[in-house]
Protein backbone atom coordinates (compact mmCIF):
# COMPACT_ATOMS: atom_id res chain seq x y z
CA UNK A 1 0.00 0.00 0.00
CA UNK A 2 0.92 3.68 -0.28
CA UNK A 3 0.79 6.57 2.18
CA UNK A 4 0.44 10.25 1.30
CA UNK A 5 3.56 12.34 1.77
CA UNK A 6 1.86 14.59 4.36
CA UNK A 7 1.64 11.57 6.70
CA UNK A 8 4.97 11.03 8.46
CA UNK A 9 6.78 7.71 8.15
CA UNK A 10 9.79 6.95 10.33
CA UNK A 11 13.17 7.55 8.73
CA UNK A 12 11.72 9.25 5.64
CA UNK A 13 11.72 13.04 5.04
CA UNK A 14 8.40 14.86 4.81
CA UNK A 15 9.02 17.69 2.32
CA UNK A 16 5.30 18.59 2.17
CA UNK A 17 5.37 18.58 -1.62
CA UNK A 18 7.38 21.79 -1.79
CA UNK A 19 10.91 22.76 -2.76
CA UNK A 20 10.83 24.83 0.42
CA UNK A 21 10.37 21.70 2.52
CA UNK A 22 12.51 20.24 5.28
CA UNK A 23 14.32 17.03 4.26
CA UNK A 24 15.03 15.87 7.82
CA UNK A 25 13.99 12.22 8.23
CA UNK A 26 10.93 11.84 10.46
CA UNK A 27 11.46 10.46 13.95
CA UNK A 28 8.33 8.27 14.02
CA UNK A 29 5.31 7.11 12.07
CA UNK A 30 2.21 9.29 12.24
CA UNK A 31 -0.84 7.37 13.54
CA UNK A 32 -2.22 6.15 10.17
CA UNK A 33 1.18 4.85 9.08
CA UNK A 34 1.82 3.30 12.49
CA UNK A 35 -1.50 1.44 12.49
CA UNK A 36 -1.11 -0.12 9.06
CA UNK A 37 2.52 -1.03 9.66
CA UNK A 38 1.52 -2.75 12.92
CA UNK A 39 -1.07 -4.70 10.92
CA UNK A 40 1.57 -5.98 8.52
CA UNK A 41 1.09 -3.64 5.58
CA UNK A 42 3.94 -3.26 3.12
CA UNK A 43 4.47 0.50 2.67
CA UNK A 44 6.20 0.52 -0.69
CA UNK A 45 5.73 4.19 -1.64
CA UNK A 46 4.88 7.66 -0.42
CA UNK A 47 2.48 9.48 -2.75
CA UNK A 48 2.85 13.06 -3.92
CA UNK A 49 0.88 16.17 -3.08
CA UNK A 50 1.11 19.84 -4.10
CA UNK A 51 3.00 22.40 -2.03
CA UNK A 52 1.85 22.06 1.61
CA UNK A 53 -1.25 20.21 0.39
CA UNK A 54 -2.73 23.59 -0.53
CA UNK A 55 -4.12 22.74 -3.99
CA UNK A 56 -6.72 20.40 -5.47
CA UNK A 57 -4.25 19.36 -8.15
CA UNK A 58 -0.92 17.59 -8.52
CA UNK A 59 1.09 20.76 -9.21
CA UNK A 60 4.21 20.90 -7.02
CA UNK A 61 7.44 22.89 -6.87
CA UNK A 62 9.21 19.73 -5.64
CA UNK A 63 7.71 16.73 -7.43
CA UNK A 64 7.20 15.99 -11.09
CA UNK A 65 3.68 16.79 -12.26
CA UNK A 66 1.10 14.21 -11.13
CA UNK A 67 -1.23 13.09 -13.93
CA UNK A 68 -4.59 11.39 -14.25
CA UNK A 69 -4.32 7.79 -15.54
CA UNK A 70 -7.60 8.19 -17.49
CA UNK A 71 -6.12 11.07 -19.51
CA UNK A 72 -2.49 12.01 -18.96
CA UNK A 73 -3.17 15.60 -20.00
CA UNK A 74 -5.51 15.99 -16.99
CA UNK A 75 -4.95 16.39 -13.26
CA UNK A 76 -5.68 13.57 -10.83
CA UNK A 77 -6.92 16.22 -8.41
CA UNK A 78 -5.51 16.84 -4.98
CA UNK A 79 -4.17 17.33 -2.60
CA UNK A 80 -4.01 13.50 -2.41
CA UNK A 81 -2.85 13.60 -6.02
CA UNK A 82 -0.45 10.67 -6.06
CA UNK A 83 -2.85 8.50 -4.08
CA UNK A 84 -5.62 9.05 -6.62
CA UNK A 85 -3.28 8.32 -9.51
CA UNK A 86 -1.88 5.22 -7.81
CA UNK A 87 -5.29 3.73 -7.07
CA UNK A 88 -6.61 4.35 -10.59
CA UNK A 89 -3.46 2.99 -12.20
CA UNK A 90 -3.44 -0.12 -10.00
CA UNK A 91 -0.29 0.53 -7.97
CA UNK A 92 -1.48 -1.59 -5.05
CA UNK A 93 -5.01 -1.95 -3.63
CA UNK A 94 -4.82 0.35 -0.58
CA UNK A 95 -3.88 4.03 -0.33
CA UNK A 96 -4.15 6.63 2.45
CA UNK A 97 -4.88 10.29 1.74
CA UNK A 98 -5.79 13.31 3.82
CA UNK A 99 -8.69 15.74 3.45
CA UNK A 100 -9.40 19.22 4.84
CA UNK A 101 -11.59 20.53 2.02
CA UNK A 102 -12.01 17.60 -0.34
CA UNK A 103 -8.49 16.24 -0.73
CA UNK A 104 -9.45 12.56 -0.71
CA UNK A 105 -12.85 12.94 -2.38
CA UNK A 106 -11.86 15.28 -5.23
CA UNK A 107 -9.07 13.08 -6.60
CA UNK A 108 -11.30 10.05 -6.02
CA UNK A 109 -14.00 11.64 -8.14
CA UNK A 110 -11.64 12.72 -10.90
CA UNK A 111 -9.77 9.38 -10.94
CA UNK A 112 -12.87 7.16 -10.84
CA UNK A 113 -12.02 5.48 -7.53
CA UNK A 114 -13.59 5.37 -4.05
CA UNK A 115 -12.41 7.90 -1.49
CA UNK A 116 -13.66 8.16 2.09
CA UNK A 117 -13.41 11.09 4.51
CA UNK A 118 -14.58 9.75 7.89
CA UNK A 119 -16.12 11.73 10.71
CA UNK A 120 -13.63 14.20 12.16
CA UNK A 121 -11.49 12.38 14.70
CA UNK A 122 -12.46 8.87 13.62
CA UNK A 123 -8.94 8.21 12.32
CA UNK A 124 -6.31 9.63 14.70
CA UNK A 125 -3.77 11.86 12.97
CA UNK A 126 -0.77 13.90 14.05
CA UNK A 127 -0.79 16.84 13.96
CA UNK A 128 -4.58 17.23 14.27
CA UNK A 129 -6.28 20.36 12.95
CA UNK A 130 -9.84 21.61 12.49
CA UNK A 131 -11.52 19.77 9.62
CA UNK A 132 -8.49 17.65 8.76
CA UNK A 133 -8.99 13.91 8.31
CA UNK A 134 -7.08 10.96 6.94
CA UNK A 135 -8.95 8.44 4.85
CA UNK A 136 -8.68 5.43 2.56
CA UNK A 137 -8.59 5.67 -1.23
CA UNK A 138 -9.26 2.40 -3.05
CA UNK A 139 -10.89 0.95 -6.15
CA UNK A 140 -13.53 -0.91 -4.13
CA UNK A 141 -15.65 0.12 -1.15
CA UNK A 142 -14.89 -3.15 0.67
CA UNK A 143 -11.17 -2.39 0.55
CA UNK A 144 -11.74 0.97 2.24
CA UNK A 145 -13.94 -0.71 4.86
CA UNK A 146 -11.16 -3.20 5.56
CA UNK A 147 -8.65 -0.38 5.91
CA UNK A 148 -10.96 1.46 8.34
CA UNK A 149 -10.77 -1.51 10.74
CA UNK A 150 -7.10 -0.62 11.17
CA UNK A 151 -6.96 3.17 10.71
CA UNK A 152 -9.69 3.82 13.30
CA UNK A 153 -7.71 2.27 16.14
CA UNK A 154 -6.85 4.79 18.90
CA UNK A 155 -3.69 6.86 19.22
CA UNK A 156 -3.16 9.22 22.16
CA UNK A 157 -1.22 11.70 20.06
CA UNK A 158 -4.46 12.96 18.49
CA UNK A 159 -6.07 15.00 21.25
CA UNK A 160 -9.03 15.76 18.97
CA UNK A 161 -9.85 12.14 18.11
CA UNK A 162 -13.13 10.42 18.89
CA UNK A 163 -13.43 7.86 21.69
CA UNK A 164 -12.42 4.38 20.51
CA UNK A 165 -15.37 2.45 19.13
CA UNK A 166 -15.83 -1.06 17.79
CA UNK A 167 -17.84 -0.48 14.61
CA UNK A 168 -19.08 -3.09 12.11
CA UNK A 169 -16.91 -1.71 9.32
CA UNK A 170 -17.21 -4.71 7.05
CA UNK A 171 -20.97 -5.29 7.41
CA UNK A 172 -21.77 -3.46 4.20
CA UNK A 173 -25.14 -4.87 3.14
CA UNK A 174 -28.09 -2.60 3.87
CA UNK A 175 -31.73 -2.24 2.88
CA UNK A 176 -32.32 1.17 1.29
CA UNK A 177 -36.10 1.15 1.68
CA UNK A 178 -37.45 4.17 3.52
CA UNK A 179 -34.17 6.05 3.80
CA UNK A 180 -34.60 9.81 3.52
CA UNK A 181 -32.04 11.05 1.01
CA UNK A 182 -31.46 14.65 -0.03
CA UNK A 183 -30.29 15.43 -3.55
CA UNK A 184 -28.20 18.59 -3.80
CA UNK A 185 -27.36 19.64 -7.35
CA UNK A 186 -26.49 23.26 -6.52
CA UNK A 187 -23.68 23.92 -4.03
CA UNK A 188 -24.80 27.51 -3.45
CA UNK A 189 -21.66 29.16 -4.86
CA UNK A 190 -18.59 28.43 -6.93
CA UNK A 191 -18.50 26.92 -10.40
CA UNK A 192 -21.73 25.92 -12.09
CA UNK A 193 -22.27 22.18 -12.34
CA UNK A 194 -21.37 20.73 -15.73
CA UNK A 195 -24.43 19.19 -17.44
CA UNK A 196 -22.72 15.81 -17.81
CA UNK A 197 -21.93 15.79 -14.09
CA UNK A 198 -25.49 16.72 -13.15
CA UNK A 199 -26.97 14.06 -15.41
CA UNK A 200 -24.76 11.33 -13.93
CA UNK A 201 -25.64 12.30 -10.33
CA UNK A 202 -29.36 12.43 -11.13
CA UNK A 203 -29.12 8.97 -12.69
CA UNK A 204 -27.43 7.70 -9.52
CA UNK A 205 -30.14 9.22 -7.34
CA UNK A 206 -32.76 7.49 -9.48
CA UNK A 207 -31.20 4.12 -8.67
CA UNK A 208 -31.54 4.85 -4.95
CA UNK A 209 -35.19 5.78 -5.46
CA UNK A 210 -35.78 2.62 -7.46
CA UNK A 211 -34.36 0.66 -4.51
CA UNK A 212 -36.95 2.15 -2.17
CA UNK A 213 -35.23 5.25 -0.77
CA UNK A 214 -37.16 8.51 -0.59
CA UNK A 215 -35.09 10.97 -2.60
CA UNK A 216 -35.95 14.65 -2.30
CA UNK A 217 -34.33 17.67 -3.93
CA UNK A 218 -32.83 20.11 -1.46
CA UNK A 219 -31.61 23.67 -1.53
CA UNK A 220 -27.98 24.59 -0.87
CA UNK A 221 -26.90 26.02 2.47
CA UNK A 222 -23.31 27.00 1.64
CA UNK A 223 -22.81 30.65 0.65
CA UNK A 224 -20.27 32.82 -1.07
CA UNK A 225 -19.63 34.60 2.24
CA UNK A 226 -18.77 31.28 3.89
CA UNK A 227 -16.41 30.27 1.09
CA UNK A 228 -14.73 33.67 1.14
CA UNK A 229 -14.39 33.49 4.93
CA UNK A 230 -12.57 30.16 4.67
CA UNK A 231 -10.34 31.66 1.98
CA UNK A 232 -9.42 34.65 4.14
CA UNK A 233 -8.64 32.53 7.18
CA UNK A 234 -6.59 29.96 5.26
CA UNK A 235 -4.63 32.72 3.50
CA UNK A 236 -3.83 34.33 6.86
CA UNK A 237 -2.87 30.99 8.40
CA UNK A 238 -0.50 30.07 5.59
CA UNK A 239 0.91 33.60 5.32
CA UNK A 240 2.00 33.28 8.94
CA UNK A 241 3.59 29.89 8.26
CA UNK A 242 5.25 31.05 5.06
CA UNK A 243 6.77 34.22 6.49
CA UNK A 244 8.25 32.20 9.38
CA UNK A 245 10.52 30.51 6.83
CA UNK A 246 13.86 32.02 5.76
CA UNK A 247 13.48 34.18 2.65
CA UNK A 248 15.40 31.77 0.44
CA UNK A 249 12.97 28.98 1.32
CA UNK A 250 9.94 31.24 0.82
CA UNK A 251 11.15 31.93 -2.71
CA UNK A 252 11.03 28.20 -3.55
CA UNK A 253 7.30 27.87 -2.86
CA UNK A 254 5.09 27.45 -5.91
CA UNK A 255 4.45 30.96 -7.35
CA UNK A 256 0.68 30.34 -7.51
CA UNK A 257 0.57 29.75 -3.76
CA UNK A 258 2.75 32.77 -2.99
CA UNK A 259 0.42 34.90 -5.11
CA UNK A 260 -2.65 33.42 -3.41
CA UNK A 261 -1.37 34.18 0.07
CA UNK A 262 0.02 37.68 -0.61
CA UNK A 263 -3.24 39.62 0.13
CA UNK A 264 -3.06 38.35 3.72
CA UNK A 265 -0.14 40.70 4.25
CA UNK A 266 -2.68 43.51 4.55
CA UNK A 267 -5.43 41.74 6.52
CA UNK A 268 -6.58 43.23 9.78
CA UNK A 269 -7.25 41.17 12.89
CA UNK A 270 -10.96 41.78 12.39
CA UNK A 271 -10.86 40.40 8.84
CA UNK A 272 -9.15 37.23 9.99
CA UNK A 273 -11.57 36.84 12.91
CA UNK A 274 -14.58 37.26 10.62
CA UNK A 275 -13.08 34.68 8.31
CA UNK A 276 -12.77 32.23 11.19
CA UNK A 277 -16.44 32.75 12.05
CA UNK A 278 -17.35 31.13 8.72
CA UNK A 279 -16.43 27.75 10.17
CA UNK A 280 -19.10 28.00 12.87
CA UNK A 281 -21.64 29.39 10.41
CA UNK A 282 -21.09 26.36 8.18
CA UNK A 283 -21.57 24.00 11.12
CA UNK A 284 -24.88 25.61 12.06
CA UNK A 285 -26.22 25.86 8.52
CA UNK A 286 -25.12 22.33 7.70
CA UNK A 287 -26.83 20.96 10.81
CA UNK A 288 -30.12 22.59 9.86
CA UNK A 289 -29.94 21.58 6.18
CA UNK A 290 -29.15 17.96 7.00
CA UNK A 291 -31.80 17.55 9.71
CA UNK A 292 -34.57 16.05 7.48
CA UNK A 293 -32.26 13.48 5.88
CA UNK A 294 -30.37 10.29 6.61
CA UNK A 295 -27.96 10.91 3.74
CA UNK A 296 -27.25 13.51 1.07
CA UNK A 297 -26.18 12.90 -2.53
CA UNK A 298 -24.37 15.51 -4.61
CA UNK A 299 -21.66 15.86 -7.21
CA UNK A 300 -18.21 15.49 -5.67
CA UNK A 301 -17.08 18.41 -7.83
CA UNK A 302 -18.98 20.64 -10.25
CA UNK A 303 -16.58 19.86 -13.10
CA UNK A 304 -14.44 16.94 -14.25
CA UNK A 305 -10.65 16.76 -14.31
CA UNK A 306 -8.95 19.88 -15.66
CA UNK A 307 -5.49 20.36 -17.27
CA UNK A 308 -2.70 18.73 -15.30
CA UNK A 309 -0.60 21.89 -15.11
CA UNK A 310 -3.43 23.99 -13.65
CA UNK A 311 -3.51 24.65 -9.91
CA UNK A 312 -7.33 24.65 -9.92
CA UNK A 313 -10.11 24.52 -12.54
CA UNK A 314 -10.00 28.30 -13.06
CA UNK A 315 -6.22 28.47 -12.41
CA UNK A 316 -6.58 31.86 -10.75
CA UNK A 317 -5.03 32.44 -7.29
CA UNK A 318 -7.63 35.15 -6.65
CA UNK A 319 -10.37 32.46 -7.01
CA UNK A 320 -8.74 29.33 -5.61
CA UNK A 321 -11.73 27.46 -4.18
CA UNK A 322 -14.46 27.68 -6.83
CA UNK A 323 -14.57 23.87 -7.06
CA UNK A 324 -14.79 22.80 -3.38
CA UNK A 325 -18.25 24.06 -2.42
CA UNK A 326 -19.72 20.54 -2.45
CA UNK A 327 -16.91 19.04 -0.36
CA UNK A 328 -15.52 21.55 2.16
CA UNK A 329 -18.73 22.07 4.19
CA UNK A 330 -18.65 18.45 5.41
CA UNK A 331 -15.14 18.87 6.78
CA UNK A 332 -16.39 21.70 8.93
CA UNK A 333 -19.59 19.93 10.05
CA UNK A 334 -17.35 16.92 10.88
CA UNK A 335 -19.62 14.52 8.95
CA UNK A 336 -18.48 11.45 7.00
CA UNK A 337 -18.51 11.75 3.21
CA UNK A 338 -17.34 9.63 0.31
CA UNK A 339 -16.86 9.89 -3.42
CA UNK A 340 -17.66 7.00 -5.73
CA UNK A 341 -17.62 6.88 -9.51
CA UNK A 342 -21.06 7.36 -11.07
CA UNK A 343 -20.29 7.62 -14.76
CA UNK A 344 -18.10 9.12 -17.45
CA UNK A 345 -18.18 12.10 -19.75
CA UNK A 346 -18.37 11.68 -23.51
CA UNK A 347 -14.59 12.10 -23.48
CA UNK A 348 -14.23 9.22 -21.01
CA UNK A 349 -13.41 11.17 -17.84
CA UNK A 350 -14.82 9.83 -14.54
CA UNK A 351 -17.58 11.64 -12.63
CA UNK A 352 -17.78 11.50 -8.84
CA UNK A 353 -20.93 11.04 -6.73
CA UNK A 354 -20.60 12.32 -3.16
CA UNK A 355 -22.47 10.48 -0.39
CA UNK A 356 -22.70 12.29 2.94
CA UNK A 357 -23.92 10.79 6.21
CA UNK A 358 -24.90 12.03 9.63
CA UNK A 359 -22.07 12.82 12.02
CA UNK A 360 -20.54 9.57 13.34
CA UNK A 361 -22.46 7.41 10.81
CA UNK A 362 -19.29 6.38 9.02
CA UNK A 363 -20.50 2.82 8.54
CA UNK A 364 -23.72 4.12 6.97
CA UNK A 365 -21.79 6.03 4.32
CA UNK A 366 -19.79 2.90 3.48
CA UNK A 367 -23.01 0.88 3.31
CA UNK A 368 -24.70 3.33 0.92
CA UNK A 369 -21.55 3.46 -1.18
CA UNK A 370 -21.47 -0.33 -1.32
CA UNK A 371 -25.15 -0.44 -2.29
CA UNK A 372 -24.53 2.02 -5.11
CA UNK A 373 -21.43 0.11 -6.21
CA UNK A 374 -23.66 -2.93 -6.76
CA UNK A 375 -26.45 -0.96 -8.49
CA UNK A 376 -24.45 1.23 -10.84
CA UNK A 377 -23.92 0.44 -14.51
CA UNK A 378 -20.86 -1.52 -15.56
CA UNK A 379 -17.65 0.45 -15.21
CA UNK A 380 -15.18 1.09 -17.99
CA UNK A 381 -11.91 -0.89 -17.90
CA UNK A 382 -9.24 0.61 -15.67
CA UNK A 383 -6.66 2.69 -17.54
CA UNK A 384 -3.17 1.42 -18.29
CA UNK A 385 -1.21 4.68 -18.56
CA UNK A 386 2.17 2.96 -18.92
CA UNK A 387 1.07 1.83 -22.39
CA UNK A 388 0.74 5.42 -23.64
CA UNK A 389 3.63 5.92 -26.02
CA UNK A 390 3.51 9.71 -25.56
CA UNK A 391 4.96 9.49 -22.03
Amino acid sequence: MTVKELIATKGVPKPLGTAAGDMTPQAEDAPPAARVREAGAVLFAKTTNPDFGMLSSGLSSFHKLARNPWDLSKTPGGSSAGAGSAAAAGYGPLHIGTDIGGSTRLPAGWCGIFGFKPSFGRIPIDPPYTGRAAGPMTRKVADSALLMTILSRPDARDYMSLPPAELPWEKLDRDLKGLQIGLMLDAGCGLAVDPEVSAAVVAAARLFADAGAIVESMNPFFTRAMLDGIDVFWRARFFDQMTALPEDRQARILPYIREWVEPARGYSGSQVYRGSEAFMQIREAGRDAFAPFDFILSPTAPVVAFPADYASPVNDPARPFEHIAFTVPWNMTEQPAASINCGYTAAGLPIGLQIVGRRFDDVGVLQLSHAYEKMRPAQQPWPEPWKDSAI
